[in-house]
């Protein structure tokens, strides 16, 4: 247990020093991590607005802070190339991201057409019952990529790093807002890039 603790700490840290230098991009995973932590609450209640909250609004908010704000030149503070934190990333990397994103946007036409997703489901009726199919296929999306992440890790590295980045992952809505709640004051100060002073200490 201290050793997945360990481990789980040194994901959390190599995350937030190598993806989160944007003032832009924290704020916005602030947004995801509240409306991640919404979708939790929903999943015992409303399953299918779960699903919808959680992509609509946490993964959109999440992945633009990323793809849009985050820096891709050379990471002066770690001395680290942005294409060598690509290669190192534990979880999904910007091409992987491009997959899933792209999955998350084409599966409601392919519900549309077949409203009956291959027989998976029972078809429903109206434009409410296709919105929380969606919903609810979403759902089925987001753990289907958790899942397959953990085994592409435990074929990869190891099932322990696999385990310890899905856990990473579940429990990110509360760590980060506890990382990040500062960062909206300090990007209505100004400051859009985070100068990371207490890592370049210790570079």
């Amino acid at each position: 247990m201290k050793d997945f603790l360990e481990q789980l700490r040194i994901q959390r840290f190599d995350d937030h020093r190598f993806y989160h230098h944007s003032t832009i991009n924290q704020s916005l995973h602030l947004v995801s991590a509240l409306s991640f932590i919404a979708s939790y609450c929903l999943l015992f209640v409303d399953p299918a607005m779960a699903g919808l909250t959680a992509w609509l609004v946490s993964m959109t908010s999440r992945q633009a802070g990323h793809f849009f704000f985050e820096p891709k030149g050379y990471d002066d503070v770690n001395r680290v190339t942005h294409e060598h934190k690509e290669e190192i990333k534990v979880g999904y990397n910007l091409r992987r991201k491009v997959v899933l994103m792209a999955i998350w946007a084409v599966s409601p036409l392919v519900l549309w057409f077949d409203r009956g997703f291959f027989g998976l489901i029972e078809p429903s009726t109206g434009a409410y019952g296709f919105v929380r199919d969606v919903g609810l296929l979403w759902l089925a999306l987001g753990v289907g990529g958790l899942v397959f992440r953990v085994l592409q890790l435990w074929k990869q590295q190891s099932l322990g790093t696999g385990l310890v980045w899905a856990t990473k992952i579940i429990t990110d809505p509360f760590h980060d807002t506890k990382l990040y709640c500062g960062a909206p004051l300090r990007l209505l100060r100004g400051e859009l890039i985070d100068p990371m002073d207490s890592l370049r200490k210790h570079g």
